[in-house]
């Protein structure tokens, strides 16, 4: 299985990571796009054609991890005529951003709704979610296959935890959107040491950075997320691909 980072800016687009938030994630024939934020689909393209994208998983409703879905409903339904394409989510996310297509998406995608106990397999993927520490409805995502675990924290504050997969995954990638320098505003995401102690809780085995705030000193996130896993953490960038 194998991630690749689409963007990784937090919250809105900027230098040098570029995009908001986007994973592609692969293995055998499936490719899942996992969070769909402003300026991923253009590095999407790059790394697989929309043609043989297996489905998207949106983790909450933020516009930083879904607002490029309308770029792919106008190619699916004009471009590909393609319909049913499958498209996981919270409750009422199809309906809400609908409205900015007057709920008119016809038949172009299959919304599969997804909650803090939800299980799905989708090609050669086992997915597993569980709603997080961040409004609204915010769901983590376990990708599995052959034995590899890989967590994606989505957005979350501290009182969520990889833990919730259960132990030992082989790839964490947490978001870290501040430092532990008291600048961090009352607002649930996590400092560049809270992931970093999540994980070591957690036994994972490795840990991607993302989602840091644009300006952020990212030396200084990957130092603190360093120290406090244990071992060299990796930063996200554009077109970073890991194998898990």
């Amino acid at each position: 299985m194998e991630l690749t980072v689409l963007g990784c800016s937090g919250s809105f687009n900027a230098p040098p990571a570029g995009p908001c938030s986007g994973y592609l994630v692969r293995h055998g024939n499936t490719s899942i796009w996992m969070d769909c934020g402003n300026g991923t689909f253009a590095h999407l393209q790059e790394h697989v054609s929309a043609e043989d994208l297996t489905a998207v998983v949106i983790t909450h409703e933020h516009p930083d991890h879904c607002a490029d879905v309308y770029g792919l409903h106008v190619l699916m339904r004009y471009g590909l005529e393609r319909k049913g394409f499958p498209i996981y989510g919270p409750e009422g996310i199809d309906a809400h951003l609908g409205q900015l297509v007057d709920g008119g998406w016809g038949d172009t995608f299959d919304w599969h709704i997804i909650d803090d106990s939800s299980k799905t397999r989708v090609g050669d993927i086992g997915l597993r979610f569980s709603r997080t520490d961040h409004p609204p409805p915010t769901y983590a995502v376990e990708a599995t296959a052959d034995g590899k675990r890989l967590v994606y924290t989505a957005d979350t504050g501290p009182d969520w935890t990889v833990d919730a997969f259960g132990k030992g995954a082989d790839l964490v990638l947490s978001e870290a959107t501040y430092l532990a320098d008291g600048s961090k505003p009352d607002y649930p995401h996590l400092t560049a040491a809270e992931a970093g102690i999540a994980a070591r809780e957690a036994a994972a085995h490795r840990l991607v950075l993302t989602h840091l705030w644009p300006g952020l000193d990212r030396r200084m996130a990957v130092a603190e997320g360093s120290e406090a896993f244990g071992e060299a953490v990796i930063l996200a960038a554009p077109h970073l691909t890991c194998r898990v």
